[in-house]
């Protein structure tokens, strides 16, 4: 990867969207090598897929929702039971097997806490649980999802 990849792909965080005729501008490339570059980068696995961001409030789910899962159980099955489970819960949009204190991280996004609460229900419906804990984000500070690209 070099310099203009870095380039094709901050431009490409930034606005997905953008005519490759812009694009090829932007990273000073005509639009044919930059869709050789693209491809190369999707085949290679960089470039996982292009989505649209949408506005969590606009759609009625503005409140964010972090939830600690402890569990007492670490076995492979248990572990691959409770993941394709919490997976299928819309709701839950992130979901992390941890490291230290707490084993599962999820991110969840509800409208208010009534709706947290169902969800909370079929969370602990899902599998043997030794602590769920959760907390109310009160403010975005920060929400990207652009990755740095320095390290790359």
């Amino acid at each position: 990867m070099d310099a203009i990849d870095r380039r094709i792909l901050a431009c490409l965080q930034e606005d997905a969207t953008q005519p490759l005729d812009a694009l090829a501008a932007q990273v000073g490339l005509s639009p044919s090598p930059l869709w050789r570059r693209i491809r190369k980068l999707e085949e290679a696995g960089v470039i996982v897929r292009r989505v649209a961001l949408l506005d969590p409030d606009r759609l009625n789910v503005g409140v964010t929702v972090f939830v600690m899962v402890r569990t007492s159980r670490h076995e492979a099955d248990w572990a691959r039971h409770f993941c394709e489970a919490v997976s299928k819960i819309p709701e839950v949009v992130e979901l992390w097997r941890m490291s230290g204190q707490v084993d599962y991280l999820l991110r969840v996004v509800v409208p208010d806490i009534a709706a947290y609460d169902r969800v909370y229900k079929r969370l602990i419906a899902v599998a043997d649980l030794y602590d769920v804990s959760s907390s109310f984000a009160m403010e975005r500070i920060k929400n990207t999802t652009a990755l740095p690209l320095d390290y790359a």
